[in-house]
């Protein structure tokens, strides 16, 4: 898996910052807006069969068109387990050569995904703080946001480490 924010292979049309200086100068904004993506039912049906969350408003599409969301829905870890896809085609950092993910401060579902929605992150940077090795801890605020809601699917503080 190509890290957030690494170079290779990315699209033309993302945010780019040479380097971290650069990128620490927009705390505070919203950096990048990714690529919608779709969900499908297959995915719900891999991320389920790797989970063992079999629950039936994810895995029996007849049985969820009669359930309270009126069709199946994505699990709210695997709309959370999206966000590297999402980080990948919204920015880059010219300067970092690996990412890791760190973990989480924040994370709410706010609204159900159904399959066939798609989604896509706002990003607001919150932090950007120096690492001891050559790099720097970032903060990310995620919005993820359902095509055609106003409120969004989730919204989590993600923190992940560049390194040069």
């Amino acid at each position: 898996m190509e890290a957030p924010g690494c170079l290779a292979g990315r699209l033309s049309h993302l945010k780019t910052f040479a380097t971290f200086a650069e990128l620490a100068a927009a705390v505070g904004q919203e950096i990048a807006v990714s690529d919608w993506t779709q969900i499908t039912q297959a995915q719900v049906q891999q991320f389920a069969d790797a989970t063992g969350d079999q629950q039936w408003i994810h895995v029996d599409v007849e049985r969820a068109k009669t359930g309270p969301f009126g069709g199946p829905i994505a699990h709210g870890f695997l709309t959370l387990s999206l966000l590297p896809r999402l980080f990948d085609s919204s920015f880059a950092i010219t300067e970092s050569r690996m990412a890791v993910n760190y973990g989480l401060n924040k994370v709410r579902f706010i609204s159900p995904v159904p399959v066939g929605g798609r989604l896509r992150a706002r990003l607001k940077l919150l932090a950007c703080t120096p690492l001891a090795e050559p790099g720097v801890q970032i903060v990310l605020e995620a919005t993820l946001e359902l095509e055609g809601q106003a409120r969004p699917a989730c919204v989590a503080e993600s923190l992940v480490r560049h390194y040069a």
